[in-house]
């Protein structure tokens, strides 16, 4: 056998999908099967098994799952340290956000990186804190930024930052000077995103709070085109504190009332991958550069 086998091994496991295995490690997927099939016939054993869901491990592919990612460490920490005895630590790791008030952390951790570990390449995408952490455990990116609650199991994560979530509405149709009644708002449109996110939870929790479902739900899963319809008089909407409070300033939007729920932004990677030394690297300079992290 060899690395390549087991990288391919370990990633269908992950995926549980060849074509998806294929468009991660740029192969075709009769190559992927073609990896598969080898190992297997010099181990002797069946490693998967097809389903209608796609590529299953048996209990011997589970067996075996654990060692076969310690060995891809090992490898990956060999290869490090040969680079790091000439004094260059290089390679790519490729982060995720879910756009959360983070950007600042965000940026920081990016210029530190770029200054420290000049080598390092760096690949970032944006998605909803439920793709990230899904990324994260498929092994799609090697860590991230989101919020999440409860906490994923399987991350090792450090809390790098956290936001109010304001309740806003159009300006004059409700009385601001006053505490909210929710008699009135549960008349009123609603926009909300999706619930799996914090804004979409908060919502839910609301609505079971005060016991009422609104009369007119509209769906939107990006904030600032929440934004944009609560400025137009469309309905009224959960906001992330600093687009809140710039909507505010601009006299776009009230807001009812103080922030109704705090919100954790945590930077996670796969526990069992934290002491691979580029992510160490990059927890280190996330602790370094955003101290509340420690």
């Amino acid at each position: 056998m060899d690395i390549y086998q087991l990288k391919t091994f370990v990633t269908v496991a992950r995926q549980g999908s060849i074509t998806r295995t294929a468009e991660l490690l740029f192969l075709s997927q009769p190559a992927i099967s073609a990896h598969i099939k080898t190992l297997e016939d010099e181990l002797a054993l069946t490693l998967f098994e097809r389903t209608p869901r796609g590529m299953s491990l048996t209990a011997q592919g589970l067996a075996l799952l654990a060692k076969a990612e310690q060995l891809l460490a090992l490898h990956q920490e060999i290869k490090t340290d040969a680079r790091q005895l000439t004094g260059q630590l290089s390679g790519r790791v490729r982060l995720g956000s879910n756009r959360t008030p983070s950007a600042q952390v965000l940026s920081k951790l990016l210029a530190q990186l770029a200054e420290t570990c000049p080598r390092l390449e760096v690949s970032l995408e944006y998605g909803s804190a439920a793709e990230i952490i899904e990324a994260i455990d498929k092994g799609r990116i090697d860590a991230g930024f989101y919020t999440a609650d409860p906490s994923p199991g399987g991350l090792m994560q450090l809390p790098v930052d956290s936001f109010g979530v304001y309740l806003a509405a159009p300006v004059g149709w409700v009385d601001v000077t006053q505490s909210p009644d929710w008699q009135q708002l549960s008349q009123l449109p609603w926009i909300c995103p999706a619930t799996n996110t914090c804004c979409g939870r908060l919502a839910e929790q609301l609505f079971t709070e005060h016991n009422f479902r609104p009369l007119k739900t509209i769906h939107v899963d990006q904030e600032h085109v929440t934004r944009t319809l609560i400025a137009g008089g469309v309905g009224l909407g959960l906001l992330h504190q600093p687009t809140a409070l710039d909507a505010q300033s601009k006299n776009e939007l009230v807001l009812l009332g103080p922030a109704l729920q705090q919100v954790q932004v945590w930077f996670g990677v796969l526990a069992q991958r934290q002491s691979e030394p580029l992510l160490q690297a990059v927890l280190a300079t996330m602790q370094q550069v955003n101290p509340s992290s420690l």
